[in-house]
């Protein structure tokens, strides 16, 4: 099933045997010796680690045998809770080792510039009699942690395994960010660095600070989140330096990652009963010079990564825009209060791409979905890479699309002549009176006729509808605009028809 609390691992793809070397041993964990730290020794240390060869962490013997529903079981107790001070949004609770987290990462707290590591205690947790929770011995360690709202019924932050992280909206979970993508459009060549140290600081009464130390066989790094839950959603300003080990076909920065089944633009692979399933439905990008590019998800038939140039966007997100509960009708997991996830750079970026990598899929327990930022320049060896930027997750529209007309529904069929298909597109803001105009261009198939009005009954609503031939044995990608003379009138519209 589809997990809306982060306690459980649900669908999320852990690459577990993506290990990397714990610089402490756990000795050193069990004494709870504090030492000093600082975001500059932090950095410091992934520099020494990059230096040296990458060793991967043996698995904890017997974390494989923690399945799905003794993991769900094995609950946190409330009164271990960490910073467990009434009406704080900071409560800390540690999640157990799995079968998916096999392999433990060290969780240290920060207080006046001294980190004290946390030991593990199989008490913290409680599981019924038989749970392999409780077979675990006193050095198993901890697979990662959430932080708790005030009335601890629920986490508005999780980090679990390889370096995933995620926030809700309205309380419920959806899309996942990480901290770096590796080769990931590339074929077979997809690598997962992973979180192998935490250190937690807590800076106000709704906000903790993560620093964390990655490795993995290409790179190490060193992050630090200052997180914020704000009244319209969590909000993470992100400082990461990379350290490169070897040179790196396709490094993604600000990666987030996310599921799209079906929705009812295409229902080809639908063989559930629910209208539409996904936990975003497009890909939004903020161009420097005012564009707003809208690129609704499809799951495709093969593999497929679309590029998207770019020279110091504004930012970009993986958006849950339809929320409207009648298009799902899922009363279990509420499709429709998914989060959206916008990313925006606190520094220039310079040239690069987005880009947009999708995978088959016929269910909803498979992420098949990621978007990042690719930097121009290639990444060599013995790089030093600085990333600085701002996650904010939220039910909110993103804020790239203000004062132009926005997608609302995506539709596609036959139109009627044989061998010629219909691509339907409404947009919401359009003004009663307004006659934009309509701007096409394709590739792989040829525009027979395309009209455009505003639909009945629906306010400031406008539908354009585009009849296509589409070249025979591949998709059409279609890119189309609402225009005011040379002015934008509506987002970039682009789309991979018959995908």
């Amino acid at each position: 099933m589809t997990n809306n609390s982060s306690t459980g691992i649900g669908r999320r793809a852990v690459i577990a045997a993506s290990g990397a070397a714990l610089l402490l041993p756990h000795s050193v964990l069990a004494q709870n010796r504090a030492e000093a730290f600082s975001w500059t020794m932090l950095i410091a240390r992934a520099q020494r680690l990059a230096r040296g060869a990458f060793m991967v962490t043996p698995f904890f013997p017997g974390a494989d045998r923690i399945g799905y529903d003794a993991f769900n079981e094995a609950r946190f107790r409330d009164e271990r809770t960490i910073w467990n001070e009434s009406g704080d949004d900071t409560g800390i609770r540690l999640f157990p080792l799995s079968g998916t987290v096999q392999q433990p990462v060290e969780i240290a707290l920060v207080e006046k510039g001294r980190a004290t590591p946390l030991r593990y205690d199989p008490a913290m947790f409680d599981a019924p009699p038989g749970n392999a929770v409780r077979a675990l011995g006193p050095d198993a360690g901890f697979a990662g942690f959430r932080i708790m709202n005030q009335a601890r019924d629920g986490d508005w932050l999780s980090f679990l395994g390889a370096t995933y992280f995620r926030a809700p909206a309205e309380r419920q979970f959806g899309l996942s960010a990480r901290a770096v993508a590796i080769n990931t459009s590339i074929a077979g060549k997809e690598e997962f660095p992973r979180f192998t140290h935490f250190w937690l600081e807590r800076t106000g009464r709704s906000s903790v600070t993560v620093y964390a130390l990655m490795d993995s066989a290409s790179l190490t790094g060193a992050y630090r989140f200052a997180n914020e839950l704000t009244p319209q959603g969590v909000r993470q300003d992100v400082d990461a330096v990379l350290f490169t080990r070897k040179a790196i076909a396709e490094l993604g920065l600000m990666p987030m990652t996310s599921m799209f089944w079906y929705d009812q633009a295409d229902r080809r692979t639908r063989t559930d009963w629910r209208p539409e399933i996904h936990d975003s439905d497009l890909l939004s990008i903020a161009g420097a010079d005012g564009t707003v590019h809208c690129r609704p998800l499809v799951n495709p038939s093969a593999p497929r990564v679309d590029v998207f140039a770019e020279r110091n966007p504004k930012g970009f997100g993986l958006l849950q825009r339809d929320r409207n509960f009648d298009h799902y009708q899922d009363d279990g997991v509420f499709y429709e209060r998914r989060p959206s996830l916008w990313a925006t750079s606190r520094k220039p970026l310079g040239a690069g791409q987005v880009r947009l990598y999708a995978f088959p899929t016929d269910s909803e327990y498979t992420d098949n979905v990621a978007a990042y930022w690719t930097p121009a320049a290639p990444t060599r060896a013995g790089s030093r890479i600085e990333a600085s930027y701002r996650l904010d997750w939220s039910a909110a529209r993103a804020p790239a699309s203000a004062g132009l007309a926005t997608v609302e529904n995506i539709w596609t069929g036959q139109s009627g002549e044989a061998g010629v298909d219909r691509f339907l597109v409404d947009f919401a803001g359009v003004p009663t009176g307004s006659r934009p105009d309509i701007w096409v261009d394709l590739a792989g198939g040829t525009l027979v006729k395309k009209a455009g009005y505003p639909v009945l009954h629906q306010k400031d609503m406008f539908r354009m509808v585009l009849d296509i031939r589409r070249d025979r044995g591949r998709p059409t990608d279609i890119r189309a605009q609402l225009r005011a003379g040379n002015r934008p009138f509506s987002e970039y519209v682009h789309y991979p028809l018959g995908a």
